[in-house]
């Protein structure tokens, strides 16, 4: 992680943006008023610079701009969160080992045994049956590679807060480019601001090994006993290192892609040799909304 961390950004870079002297009209200082006017005229622009303000070389600024971006990040997630997956299926077990409704038809045998011989009910020779929805595992894929900064950047911090909202234990974060850096393990609970933040010192890198995050993704799943288990791609999926990442992806059961809005050309590619469902991704704000899409389609 260290050797990923994102090289700073002056005052003079960011003020290319025409809304970064309103946010912070002097060193060391960021309007949180101006900041959430900026946000309610043009939502997606502003969480973009804040994302490289994180970066800041002024160091106060830096300290502002990512405490706020803990907060705004993964608020803009929550709001999006979806709190159910999948069809509900009926499911039997012992009487126990979980709640539910007598199945009379697979417990009838033992019943009639016991009133015949006097003896008391065993609970875990009765069956009961319960309408339950399936678990999903999730493993969310990063694209670093190339310009991870403002825009993308912003996306891929919004999009870890909304996959761990989703799925808060059973769910990984794995950034990648000539690496895989493992930001949230499969089952081990961790903080969503706490990962946007890890998110925001990453630097970009140059080349872009799709098989190798595929290899991990897998990786993380094997450690997860839900019965469906995902992989959500962030990226435009355009392999620049490590080869064909086709059969990688052949040992995933489900591969969901979100591509950036104007580069989807790969991506398409990618989830047709794959199998894969894909979706534009028009913004930050949007993604939330789309990573429920995905999964919810089946």
């Amino acid at each position: 992680m260290a050797d990923a961390a994102r090289r700073t950004v002056s005052r003079r870079e960011l003020s290319r943006n025409q809304r970064f002297e309103q946010l912070s009209p002097e060193v060391g200082v960021l309007d949180e008023d101006a900041f959430r006017e900026a946000f309610d005229e043009s939502p997606d622009e502003t969480l973009a610079l804040l994302a490289d303000m994180a970066a800041a070389t002024d160091e106060k600024l830096k300290h502002l701009a990512r405490s706020l971006a803990g907060r705004i990040f993964t608020d803009v997630a929550r709001s999006g969160a979806a709190t159910r997956r999948g069809a509900a299926r009926l499911v039997r077990q012992r009487a126990d080992r979980s709640d539910g409704d007598l199945d009379l038809d697979a417990s009838l045998d033992h019943l009639v045994y016991a009133r015949a011989s006097g003896r008391p009910i065993d609970p875990g020779e009765l069956v009961v049956a319960d309408w339950r929805r399936p678990e999903t595992a999730l493993c969310l894929v990063i694209d670093r590679s190339g310009s991870m900064h403002g825009p993308r950047l912003a996306t891929a911090a919004i999009s870890a807060a909304a996959a761990l909202f989703a799925k808060t234990s059973d769910c990984s974060v794995i950034a990648f480019a000539d690496d895989a850096i493992v930001l949230k393990e499969q089952l081990v609970d961790r903080d969503a601001s706490a990962v946007v933040d890890d998110l925001l010192k990453l630097r970009g890198s140059g080349v872009t090994n799709l098989a190798l995050a595929m290899r991990a993704a897998r990786t993380q799943l094997d450690h997860s006993p839900a019965t469906r288990k995902v992989v959500l791609v962030l990226s435009d999926c355009r392999v620049t290192s490590g080869g064909d990442p086709v059969p990688a992806a052949q040992s995933i059961d489900e591969i969901v892609i979100l591509a950036p809005e104007g580069d989807t050309e790969d991506a398409e590619d990618f989830a047709a040799r794959t199998g894969a469902r894909w979706a534009v991704l028009s913004g930050a704000t949007s993604a939330p909304a789309a990573i429920n899409e995905l999964l919810e389609a089946r």
